[in-house]
């Protein structure tokens, strides 16, 4: 089991803050795949992923990164300062 978190308009648009799932994902691309093919609300937000970031156990990665022993994923847009 993973958590998958989901932040600001990734969340507005899948509809969940976070949900506990099983899956058979290699990659967090791989991950990003299954959620996608879901339904409407999960393509619709991952579809540019240019646009989302994403961190494995709070740590800022890629879309190929492992998901070996990771507990929880977070998908969430770039973050700006100012």
């Amino acid at each position: 089991m993973i958590d998958v978190l989901y932040f600001a308009w990734v969340r507005e648009r899948i509809g969940l803050p976070k949900e506990r799932i099983e899956t058979r994902a290699a990659t967090i691309a791989d991950l990003v795949a299954e959620l996608a093919a879901r339904d409407d609300r999960y393509a619709m937000a991952f579809s540019d992923l240019t646009a989302i970031r994403v961190a494995a156990d709070q740590v800022l990665t890629d879309f190929n990164a492992s998901l070996t022993d990771v507990r929880e994923v977070a998908f969430f847009p770039p973050m700006t300062g100012g």
